[in-house]
């Protein structure tokens, strides 16, 4: 399911709120756990507020630290306010899952919160090109250069290669593909290489 720009705007909201408390990301990702498992039950949204209130009822017997308490106030005064349109669970589920992922990215971004603006494309993308960037600077790719690369998905005559645990590219293996299976790991050469030193293309060998 494809989240649209408010949705996506709700779930920066959110992470932004919580990385400002300094809220353990690994305390909402128990609250998101919890809806997932819940998801289908009647009532699953305003279980799922409930639930908060009660961790935080419960917080001093199940907190694992004085501050666990105070994460949880976080979690539900930001998603009570944030989420309190979204009647559907499996949204609210698909919206929180990626403010787990939204909140390393901030933490990780070492900017102050402050100053930054919701971005207009998703953030996701932005975070995904910065660890191919990384990839890239640590390996120094270079033209006709042999490497692994697994086969993640095979469409018709396109393979899609997926090269250092990071790194994903579809290409055309008109001669190829259909010897090829998923999950398999090849050898790729690479035909050329982005400004940034990322992979452009490759190619099977």
């Amino acid at each position: 399911m494809t989240m649209n720009e408010e949705q996506w705007h709700t779930a920066h909201k959110i992470a932004q709120t919580l990385v400002k408390d300094n809220t353990d990301v690994n305390e909402l990702s128990k609250a998101v756990a919890y809806l997932r498992a819940s998801v289908n039950q009647p009532n699953a949204t305003s279980k799922f507020f409930q639930y908060l209130k009660t961790l935080i009822s419960n917080g001093r017997q199940i907190g694992h630290s004085s501050k666990t308490i105070d994460y949880y106030r976080s979690i539900e005064k930001a998603c009570s306010y944030a989420l309190k349109g979204v009647s559907d669970a499996y949204t609210m589920l698909q919206i929180l899952g990626w403010v787990s992922r939204l909140m390393r990215y901030y933490k990780d971004a070492g900017v102050p919160i402050g100053e930054i603006a919701p971005p207009t494309t998703p953030v996701f993308e932005s975070a995904r090109q910065a660890e191919i960037a990384k990839v890239a600077q640590s390996q120094n790719f270079q033209v006709e250069q042999i490497i692994a690369a697994k086969v993640t998905k095979i469409n018709g005559n396109k393979v899609t290669y997926e090269i250092l645990g990071t790194i994903k590219l579809t290409e055309k293996e008109p001669k190829q593909a259909s010897s090829l299976h998923e999950g398999q790991t090849v050898k790729v050469k690479i035909l050329s290489v982005k400004d940034d030193g990322s992979i452009k293309s490759v190619k099977y060998t």
